[in-house]
């Protein structure tokens, strides 16, 4: 709530209480004023000290959260995985909107490293629900090998891939989006 708005409740403050209004009303006001106020809303609801609003899901493994205590937005580089970029149609897509089906509005970071360009590398998770692990399970990541030290991974991929789910349901460099980006350059 900004100066002006706070002038105006306590000059409509003053009317009522002269208009002989009980205090009732005014405090119901005053109540109401601030609970429309989006900073009140976050004092009284903070997000958890290890949580983070998704504020955008750009693509399949890149995400920007705004994570309690910080300032600045946290752009996220998902660690262990790697989704056809959006221009490899229809795959990045639908590995994206994927993302953002099992996303919600609040997650869990894990950072575990920074990459080249500045971005958090990290593991996030969605209540107790790895969405790393979810996006390899779904067929809509591959494990990027290169990146990746955990063998759970790998172990996810198997069997999206014995079932043709996903980014395995048709050959092609979708499945290895490292290569399409090579060729790309």
């Amino acid at each position: 709530m900004n100066e002006k708005q706070m002038k105006s409740l306590i000059s409509m403050a003053n009317r009522l209480h002269k208009q002989k209004y009980p205090v009732l009303v005014i405090v119901i006001i005053v109540v109401l004023s601030l609970l429309m106020s989006n900073d009140f809303r976050r004092m009284l609801f903070p997000i958890a000290p290890d949580e983070c609003e998704v504020l955008k899901v750009y693509d399949g493994d890149t995400m920007t959260l705004q994570c309690a205590g910080k300032t600045e937005k946290t752009k996220v580089r998902m660690y262990c995985i790697d989704t056809p970029e959006m221009k490899q149609k229809p795959w990045g897509t639908q590995a994206r909107d994927h993302l953002r089906s099992i996303a919600g509005n609040t997650v869990k970071l894990v950072e575990v490293d920074k990459d080249r360009y500045g971005r958090v590398v990290g593991e996030v998770y969605s209540g107790d629900v790895n969405l790393n692990l979810a996006q390899v399970k779904a067929g809509k990541a591959a494990v990027y090998d290169a990146y990746c030290k955990k063998s759970e991974y790998k172990a996810a991929e198997t069997e999206p891939k014995e079932a043709g789910l996903g980014i395995w349901s048709k050959p092609g460099l979708h499945q290895t989006p490292w290569e399409w980006r090579k060729q790309q350059r």
